[in-house]
């Protein structure tokens, strides 16, 4: 499957446009790509109640999981300034992720990326296998 990180990338730029965050001020939007081919979005939503708040990409891969998809094979996160998905959302996509998939974090402005493979986000990660 070819993989087009520039449109997924551009779709995460998109929601995150969408962030809701009175709090932090700090926007992030996310773009999966699921092994069928379709494109799920998210963005963080704060909550006055702290934990009750949601990452951008656990609500992109929730979306996911929702109608069905259980194999995501690439993940966008955007930022203003690169940051990296936090453990509990490499956590969920590695539920749904081979060591292989591809985690790229991008600027909302300009062209800086960073590129991973799910393996180097989460290395000797907890899966389904371990509970068989």
């Amino acid at each position: 499957m070819k993989i087009d990180l520039e449109n997924l990338v551009a779709q995460a730029r998109v929601a995150r446009k969408n962030a809701y965050v009175p709090y932090s001020h700090y926007k992030v939007g996310a773009a999966v790509l699921t092994k069928s081919g379709k494109v799920y979005t998210g963005c963080n939503v704060e909550n006055a109640a702290y934990p009750s708040g949601l990452c951008a990409e656990r609500v992109a891969i929730f979306k996911a999981a929702s109608e069905g998809e259980r194999e995501m094979v690439a993940l966008a996160v955007v930022t203003s300034n690169l940051g990296s998905p936090c453990g509990s959302c490499r956590q969920v996509f590695s539920e749904f992720a081979d060591d292989d998939a591809i985690v790229v974090l991008a600027a909302a402005q300009g062209n800086r990326r960073k590129q991973f493979s799910m393996a180097e986000v989460l290395p000797d990660r907890f899966g389904p296998r371990h509970l068989k």
